[in-house]
């Protein structure tokens, strides 16, 4: 269905023109389409139907407008596929027309006088692989997250296991030949937290080739019988048409949980199509990578988990890590903390997910505004204008103690939007903000990751 739409040229989306250029694109393909240039209009229909997922999900403002541009998704996609049908078997002697039966392996016509047994039996899955694969259509991330390696704190291993996984076989596929071959499944497990999911976006930003699919439970669980298995297989179906391709799955648990007599048969049949997809006879899965998240690994189905064939253990981050989190979560926000005030707050956080630093930092950044809210007197300050921050204006007013140096009473209520100088984020902030914060891992959690670790995983 399609690589990243890079519509400005850098991979970002702007809003306004992405129904205007799919309508542009598909214009094109039927021209190429009509002049037999099958190879350029199959690569356009596919470039349009981009556009067309993004007028979807920033340009569409109703439910009917949705689904007519959903339709149209369908009917273009459903050439595309006649396209790709036809250029893969260079033997025909001409390609489909549209509308028109795929001709037999004979050269004869599905609607002549022989039955096609291959036409038949794609008029009856067509359409239910058309809808499911337009129902998937919104867990390809078209939009990149903007979430850079060096933007993840530490995990240095994760982060190594998951290139080679991800980037250098598609950067360098020269190296992968033979019996060397690139992951095709790695299971990312640890407490909560601790940037699993924040990996995972950093792999759909950094893996610019390849198409990111984004799936949960909801995704893939349908209350009609047999519907959930068929997602699973249109899931694997589209990562293997759009190679290479990651389908990233968080909560894998929830999907992929240890099989026993009292689960539901829907249930146990979903986790038996997985098993067959990830790793079953007559699936060549070259190209497609698996990328599990959970909390909980030692739930996972015995099987599953042996398709998952680096188990990385994300754990709590480590003194150097937790500075380096909080200088991250601070961003430009003006602070007065220094290098040693930083390495402190790592120091005290022992036992801290990333997840819970970020609380921290946010409670201690809402500080200023407290204390803007809650001052009873203001003091005149130099400080950077409102409408140029290079520009240092006189006569801004700050939050002060009734008996600070030109204190004036007033309250926030008189003082004017553009002269307010709130002020800086302190280590004292931090330390208010660490008071009321506690970490949110316990510690029997993180014996039995420590324990799933020594059986079936490693350190990232």
């Amino acid at each position: 269905m399609g690589r990243w739409a890079t519509v400005n040229g850098k991979g970002n989306y702007i809003p306004g023109i992405g129904l205007a250029k799919a309508i542009d694109l598909v214009t094109k393909a039927t021209e190429e389409d009509k002049n037999k240039n099958y190879e350029e209009a199959l690569r356009l229909y596919e470039h349009s139907v981009e556009y067309f997922l993004h007028a979807i999900k920033y340009e569409a403002s109703s439910d009917k407008a949705k689904d007519s541009i959903r339709a149209k998704c369908v009917q273009y996609l459903d050439r595309a596929e006649k396209l790709k049908t036809y250029l893969k078997k260079k033997d025909k002697k001409r390609p489909v027309a549209d509308g028109e039966k795929p001709t037999n392996s004979s050269g004869k016509n599905g609607g002549g006088g022989e039955k096609d047994s291959d036409s038949d039996e794609d008029s009856k899955e067509d359409p239910d692989k058309k809808k499911f694969a337009d129902q998937l259509s919104g867990a390809i991330v078209v939009e990149k997250p903007n979430v850079r390696w060096d933007d993840v704190a530490g995990l240095n291993g994760a982060k190594e296991a998951l290139k080679e996984a991800v980037i250098l076989p598609v950067k360098f596929p020269h190296l992968f030949t033979g019996k060397r071959k690139p992951w095709r499944g790695i299971l990312l497990y640890g407490p909560p937290g601790t940037g699993k999911s924040y990996l995972a976006k950093a792999v759909a930003t950094e893996a610019n080739n390849s198409t990111f699919f984004s799936v949960s439970s909801s995704d893939l669980v349908s209350k009609w019988l047999g519907e959930s298995e068929k997602l699973v297989k249109t899931l694997f179906g589209l990562a293997r048409d759009n190679q290479p391709s990651i389908i990233f799955i968080d909560e894998v648990d929830a999907l992929c949980g240890s099989r026993s007599e009292n689960e539901s048969e829907s249930a146990r049949r979903i986790k038996t199509e997985f098993l067959v997809q990830m790793q079953g006879v007559g699936n060549d899965n070259t190209g497609v990578l698996v990328l599990g998240a959970t909390n909980i690994p030692w739930s996972l189905d015995a099987a599953i988990r042996r398709r998952f064939e680096k188990r990385i253990y994300i754990p709590l981050p480590e003194a150097p890590a937790r500075t380096e989190m909080f200088k991250l979560h601070l961003g430009s926000t003006a602070h007065s903390l220094t290098e040693a005030d930083l390495r402190e707050l790592g120091q005290r956080t022992e036992g801290y997910s990333g997840a819970d630093i970020g609380i921290v930092v946010r409670d201690a950044l809402m500080q200023p505004v407290r204390k803007v809210q809650t001052a009873t007197h203001f003091r005149r300050v130099r400080g950077p204008s409102r409408a140029d921050p290079n520009h240092i204006v006189e006569d801004l007013l700050t939050p002060c103690s009734p008996g600070a140096p030109g204190a004036v009473e007033m309250n926030w209520m008189d003082v004017p939007g553009d002269k307010l100088c709130e002020p800086v984020v302190t280590m004292t902030d931090m330390k208010m903000a660490l008071s009321t914060q506690k970490a949110s891992v316990n510690e029997e959690d993180l014996k039995k990751l420590v324990k799933f670790t020594e059986d079936f995983g490693q350190e990232g």
